[in-house]
């Protein structure tokens, strides 16, 4: 069961947070914080997403309940320490920490960062929930870059564990080191970059995998349904017990050296995006937001294949703690 902030550690003291966004992953990175025990601030621009925002943390409690990796009272809590903010400097008053989940647009991060400094105090942080944008680039105008860092949270952030932490050329390591305690004591699993890179460490290896999965659509060695279901059944399985390094080691070095030798030659190398995708972009089939894209997703099937999506999600979280 998640702790509350302050059992994991005797003293731990909890901070103002600014949540800037409150769309598809903002109010779940709210929950993240307001759960932990930090008094949470959560803005978004748009009037509907902001008053809907309470009610689909609320949903997302429910289930974390329903498999019991909260308790009630803890769930109760967490919706007592998250409030809403329709005004930018309100919601950023008295903020130890300001995480921004803005679209995924460089100009229009750097222009809300370019807001959000004046309005806080000189040892606030920073952060932007970035998966592949320049930090370097994303602090290139604030006035101190020294106080800033991304943070990587993968989609549905409340759920998944992993939170990728990458400093920019200027991040003081404390800073670092303060944004991966407060990870640390909100049940989540920081992995700390050593700099920036583009796409980071995740975002690098899924489109790696993904880049190849399109190929061998392109080339018509499988449908698209065989490709996902020789990881779902296959491989997939001990991605969340272990990762390909570790499995390597495993299944012996010398195998994966001879394997790596034969096969290399003959996987996609393109630096352009697959034909494939693009097509598809081109048509409209933009998955389930169209609903439609590799597969057909009317609404009702799309809600329940993201229930079922979570639910297994949170049954395997349980599991993997338990080895």
């Amino acid at each position: 069961m998640i702790e509350q902030n302050g059992s994991k550690g005797e003293g731990q003291r909890a901070i103002p947070v600014s949540v800037i966004g409150a769309g598809i992953m903002g109010h779940g990175i709210a929950q993240v914080f307001a759960l932990a025990g930090h008094p949470v601030r959560l803005y978004d621009p748009n009037s509907e997403v902001l008053a809907t925002a309470r009610e689909r943390v609320r949903a997302s409690l429910d289930s974390f309940v329903g498999v019991g990796l909260v308790s009630e009272a803890q769930a109760a809590r967490c919706l007592e320490n998250l409030t809403t903010r329709a005004d930018l400097a309100a919601a950023c008053d008295g903020a130890g920490l300001v995480v921004e989940v803005a679209p995924e647009k460089m100009d229009l991060k750097r222009e809300l960062f370019a807001r959000v400094e004046p309005l806080v105090g000189e040892r606030v942080i920073l952060a932007s929930n970035t998966s592949a944008l320049s930090i370097n680039e994303l602090s290139r105008d604030l006035e101190r870059p020294e106080r800033f860092l991304g943070i990587h949270f993968w989609n549905p952030p409340q759920v998944i564990p992993c939170v990728e932490v990458i400093p920019g050329q200027y991040t003081e390591v404390a800073v670092a080191d303060r944004v991966v305690e407060l990870l640390k004591l909100a049940d989540k699993e920081p992995v700390r970059l050593k700099r920036d890179i583009p796409g980071f460490l995740g975002n690098r290896l899924q489109h790696a995998l993904q880049r190849e999965a399109l190929a061998l659509v392109e080339q018509g060695a499988a449908e698209p349904e065989e490709v996902d279901r020789v990881v779902r059944y296959g491989f997939g399985l001990r991605l969340a017990l272990m990762g390909p390094l570790e499995r390597a080691d495993l299944g012996g070095l010398d195998t994966t050296l001879a394997v790596q030798r034969y096969l290399l030659p003959h996987l996609d190398r393109r630096t352009e995006a697959s034909p494939p995708l693009e097509a598809l972009v081109e048509q409209g089939r933009l998955g389930v937001k169209s609903g439609g894209g590799f597969y057909d997703w009317p609404p009702e099937k799309a809600a329940k294949r993201q229930a079922q999506r979570d639910r297994a999600l949170l049954e395997i979280i349980k599991l993997t703690r338990e080895l």
